[in-house]
């Protein structure tokens, strides 16, 4: 087998053949860190404008905007130059500073033998009291070490930790949670021989208030409908019927829930922790990390500490919506990527088939790839995304890694094809109802909207003629709202504005919508560019303060009023707690940990270094997190947090992975010297 320390000095070779091929590598891998720098720049720059909402609009660009976007840039690139840096083993701190600290150190090497036998009192003191505490840190590693150093300690970490979050706050939840409950209840009626026809114009059925198309409805009635993924609708649906039928209210269904998921959150971190902390199968298969084989101490308290103590794990735990869902099966699914990546082989060539290259790939133990199997299948069912996401690395894995292809086939493919394929059949059939197109257009219906609140007679007469079968831009105007495009769409019940014509409009009424749509944006690009920004940035902006925080769900008033038993239940505790988190999340700097824009951030910085490193495969393993933020970008509202979850739970794995590459690149890089 060649170790990828030889395959890193062919690297070097090649460069060395080929400089002005590798000149313009690392002039594209910079360009692409600077452009990653620039985007998180300017959606800096540009928070000050946006949180005037009612005047708020790049065309107000100033000098101070101007000088929080150079200083934001260089700070960005600052980071990533450092990572770099430090990746490649080279100097960090200024010279002057480091000459400082190393003539300082042997100026105390020097001098101690003396220092001791002429030390004072107070001198001996202080240097009794580092002894202690160098004492106390090196049993505090050791224990926290044999603490976590396998699945069942790491189970038991997680279950003891996170128990007084069900068994005190009990459940949290939203519109989201009621509107599934609400569709099983009318398809639960419709399969039990209540026959129930589509209700009159004026009347609202669950495909309603999303809402949804009737062009899209079946002739024959039914209302399960694909809008938060029919699995999971049908699953929270049957479970709180079910505790309704025993129980005459919703809230024992909606308790177990919640008590499952927080099993299953302290499951699927256990198990993801146990891959990136302990690494077990060291000593079982071949790997080349010339890192220390387990994370020390200090990495495994501050990764459970995010865990036991940050807001969006902790209130994750028992939020029953999709995302939560998504992203604990997203932890589990990522850290099967990282033993992969870890037993790793290069493939051998037909140029020189003798070569160690060829080797026999290490298939993941049974555990493993029942496990990949199992969160690939959650994932695609409690996310709609999640199919684009795996399609993607079923290509990247089949190219980087094609020794393995069955892994990848049955793992990620054939879930894929069942479940995905499964739902898009039961659309075609009839038996649901599909999601709405016209939920992914968010950026297009914020960009009309807001041309036409902040200047509808920019709007053509031909754009106008184009939209009216499908929008009333009066009411677009009315309901805009740079935050969240839902009111746009006419999603909800309350004080519903029908901005869109869902219930007339037609699949032929939607074929001018893009032409209409690039007009607007041709003839108003300030405005658009606007309601692009205003919906996006603070994703990527650790200033923001949230549009809709993880302890929203907990307080939120389906739990706190509209409840039958739960709201009694410790009411004042939800909001104490939801209270102290608002607090801290709002304190500059020291409250960025609370929130998920700073893990978006700091991830972006760290895939620029890694694309610099040249550290492909892993960066493949990493794309999935890219292509969440794009996601973000799309999302009907800015700054939701419950979108940001899955990039801030592996964040830690991700800083880990990092340092341990950059660690066994040191040594190589040393070994290759000496």
């Amino acid at each position: 087998m060649t170790s990828p320390a030889t395959a890193k000095l062919a690297a070097v070779s090649s460069r060395q053949s080929h400089p002005h091929l590798a000149r313009a590598g690392a002039a594209a891998r910079w360009t692409l860190a600077v452009l990653a720098g620039l985007w998180l720049a300017l959606c800096t720059a540009v928070g000050p404008l946006y949180w005037d909402e009612e005047n708020g609009t790049l065309a107000h660009w100033n000098w101070a905007n101007t000088a929080i976007f150079v200083v934001s840039f260089l700070i960005y690139l600052g980071i990533i130059t450092l990572m770099v840096r430090f990746a490649a083993g080279q100097r960090i701190l200024p010279r002057a500073i480091g000459e400082r600290l190393r003539q300082h150190q042997r100026n105390s090497e020097t001098s101690r033998p003396a220092a001791d036998q002429q030390a004072s009192q107070p001198a001996k003191t202080r240097r009794t009291v580092r002894a202690i505490v160098t004492s106390t840190v090196t049993v505090l590693d050791r224990w926290i070490t044999r603490g976590t150093n396998r699945f069942w300690k790491l189970m038991l970490v997680f279950f003891v930790g996170w128990l007084w979050v069900p068994t005190t706050l009990l459940a949290a939840f939203g519109a989201d949670l009621r509107s599934q409950i609400r569709e099983f209840s009318w398809a639960w009626n419709q399969w039990t021989g209540l026959k129930q026809p589509y209700i009159g114009f004026f009347s609202f059925v669950p495909m309603d208030i999303y809402p949804t198309a009737h062009y899209m409805w079946p002739s024959d009635p039914t209302y399960l409908t694909d809008q938060h993924n029919v699995v999971l609708t049908v699953f929270y649906g049957a479970m709180v019927t079910f505790a309704r039928h025993l129980t005459g209210s919703n809230d024992a269904g909606i308790v177990t829930l919640a008590a499952l998921q927080t099993l299953f959150a302290v499951f699927c971190c256990a198990a993801a922790a146990n891959r990136f902390l302990n690494r077990p199968w060291i000593g079982k298969t071949a790997t080349d990390s010339a890192a220390p084989p387990q994370a020390g101490g200090l990495a495994r308290f501050l990764i459970l500490l995010f865990f036991m103590v940050c807001p969006l794990a902790v209130f994750s735990t028992i939020s029953i919506t999709k995302s939560p869902l998504f992203a604990f099966s997203f932890v589990w699914w990522f850290s099967v990527w990282y033993e992969l990546v870890q037993t790793w082989h290069p493939a051998g060539t037909r140029k020189h088939p003798q070569t160690p290259a060829i080797a026999t790939p290490v298939h993941l133990p049974r555990h493993s790839f029942i496990a990949f199997i199992l969160a690939t299948s959650v994932m695609l069912i409690s996310a709609k995304y999640a199919w684009y996401i795996i399609a993607l690395q079923i290509v990247l894995a089949l190219i980087a890694d094609r020794k393995r292809w069955a892994t990848y086939v049955v793992a990620l493919l054939i879930p894929t094809v069942l479940i995905h394929g499964g739902i898009s059949f039961a659309i075609s059939s009839g038996a649901i109802i599909g999601g709405d197109p016209i939920e992914s257009r968010g950026v297009q219906l914020q960009m009309i909207a807001r041309v036409a609140q902040r200047n509808p007679d920019g709007i053509s007469d031909e754009a106008k003629k184009n939209l009216a079968p499908v929008f009333n831009l009066d009411q677009m105007a009315d309901a805009y709202s740079q935050q969240d495009a839902d009111p746009v769409k006419s999603s909800g019940i309350q004080a519903k504005k029908v901005s869109y014509k869902w219930r007339t409009v037609t699949p032929e009424d939607m074929t001018n919508f893009n032409k209409a749509w690039f007009e607007i944006v041709k003839d108003n690009p300030i405005i658009a560019l606007d309601a692009l920004l205003a919906k996006c940035f603070g994703y990527f902006n650790v200033n923001d303060q949230p549009y809709v925080s993880m302890d929203y769900y907990v307080t939120s008033d389906y739990v706190q009023k509209n409840s039958t038993w739960i709201k009694d239940y410790n009411h004042d505790w939800r909001e104490h707690i939801a209270g102290f988190t608002r607090v801290w999340g709002g304190i500059p700097v020291l409250g960025w940990p609370t929130h998920g824009n700073f893990y978006v951030v700091m991830t972006l910085l760290i895939g620029a270094a890694e694309v610099i490193r040249r550290r492909w495969l892993t960066f493949m393993t990493h794309i999935p997190l890219l292509l969440l933020m794009g996601v973000m970008i799309t999302a009907p509202a800015n700054n939701f947090e419950r979108h940001m979850l899955p990039v801030a739970f592996v964040f830690g794995f991700v800083v880990l992975t990092y340092w341990r590459e950059s660690l066994a690149e040191r040594q190589r890089q040393s070994a290759t010297l000496h």
